[in-house]
């Protein structure tokens, strides 16, 4: 199993669990940097990823976010996932890179269209700045 795969294994794992911020940090590298639709520079370090991921798994929880594909190349993964949110149907992408012991090293998140992109936007601005109001709780 190449590392993609081995990650690809945990990963689906932690989403079947929630997205908690524990089994996130078991799988995520500690200098990894993750990209988002709507912030322009890369949010670098385990921490912050974390806190990313866990805001999504909070605003897609009653989605029906389901991934629909997936396209692996040795280190690399393309995830193309459907959620819809308060009628508004998202359509996006994640792409991953893990390292070679299957920890994710980068994760970057593509969203269309317009309407879904300024749902998230907003739903995750709620998550994050919750998450800050209260660290215990993320």
């Amino acid at each position: 199993m190449n590392p993609a795969q081995t990650g690809l294994k945990k990963w689906h794992k932690v989403m079947e669990g929630g997205n908690a911020p524990a089994a996130l940090a078991a799988i995520i590298a500690e200098d990894a940097a993750f990209h988002s639709p709507v912030v322009h520079t890369p949010q670098q370090g385990r921490a912050l990823v974390v806190a990313y991921l866990a805001a999504a798994g909070q605003v897609f929880a009653d989605s029906q976010f389901t991934y629909q594909r997936e396209i692996v190349d040795g280190n690399q993964a393309m995830l193309e996932f459907t959620a819809e949110i308060d009628g508004v149907h998202i359509n996006g992408v994640d792409i991953i890179q893990f390292d070679d012991g299957g920890m994710i090293k980068d994760f970057k998140v593509m969203v269309r269209p317009l309407k879904a992109v300024n749902k998230l936007w907003k739903m995750m601005a709620a998550q994050l700045q919750a998450a800050q109001a209260h660290p215990s709780k993320a």
